[in-house]
């Protein structure tokens, strides 16, 4: 529950997740947050116990089916959010009590305007801190200066033109990614659908020959020049199935009907 709710004065800071059946995760990443004045949770209709599991560790829940991608999902997260920072998490996160620490203390200088974490992986069990994370991801802002997110995967956030540069965390955020062998190939199927879909959008091709150079690519960067090979097995995987993704997002945009079927009605 969170800790720092004062009813008599506005909220400082708001903690903000998006779910859909997280009922494995939720709690973990909820107590992780408890720190926060306001928990804010937008579910996109969990069949499981992700709602009532997050009401009972103190978060606002709000519920939206009409599924349109994570920025308006996000975008509706800042909708029911009071807070004058507000940091952005996944439910198949977790801020460690380092990560906690510098939030606390950027909250109470008020040095910027938006910040960026950068991610330690966790995979099938193991987290792979010996792989470097080279970008990071855009997570709190200043209520103000943030404006809405775009975007149906792979989110941006626009903020206002006057925000200028962004600071960024040392401590990592620890990000559940890969559960299980199962889960990878859930998320391989979604995403590389979303992301032939957002490439069809911008007027992009596919093909198997495209699709291979791309995952060849990525694999490459992750598992050798970002050190997924200092990581064990958990690590050839977690790149592999990147790799995956990137070459299956580019067949999907080539050969898949159904897909196709769908962009050409929109």
């Amino acid at each position: 529950m969170a800790t720092h709710m004062n009813q008599a004065t506005e909220p400082r800071l708001t903690i903000a997740v998006i779910t859909l059946n997280e009922a494995k995760r939720i709690e973990q990443c909820l107590r992780s947050a408890a720190f926060a004045d306001e928990l804010i949770v937008v579910d996109s209709g969990s069949t499981d116990n992700t709602q009532v599991l997050a009401k009972r560790m103190g978060a606002h829940v709000f519920e939206y089916t009409d599924w349109q991608g994570f920025g308006e999902q996000r975008n509706r997260l800042l909708a029911h959010s009071t807070g004058e920072y507000i940091f952005f998490l996944d439910a198949d996160e977790e801020i460690t009590p380092a990560l906690q620490s510098e939030i606390e203390t950027a909250i109470a200088t008020a040095t910027a305007d938006k910040w960026e974490v950068l991610w330690n992986q966790v995979a099938y069990g193991k987290p792979l801190s010996r792989m470097r994370s080279t970008s990071g991801v855009t997570r709190m802002f200043k209520r103000s200066a943030l404006v809405r997110w775009t975007g149906v995967v792979h989110e941006h956030a626009i903020t206002n033109e006057q925000v200028t540069g962004t600071q960024r965390f040392n401590a990592r955020l620890l990000h559940h990614s890969r559960p299980s062998v199962h889960s990878s190939l859930v998320k391989l199927a979604q995403y590389a659908q979303l992301g032939a879909a957002k490439r069809a959008a911008a007027g992009k091709r596919g093909g198997i020959l495209r699709g291979l150079a791309s995952g060849l690519a990525n694999f490459l960067r992750l598992y050798i020049f970002q050190g997924g090979f200092l990581c064990g097995p958990q690590g050839f995987l977690f790149c592999f199935f990147i790799a995956l993704e990137c070459f299956f997002r580019y067949v999907a945009l080539k050969y898949d009907k159904d897909l196709l079927q769908q962009l050409h009605k929109r």
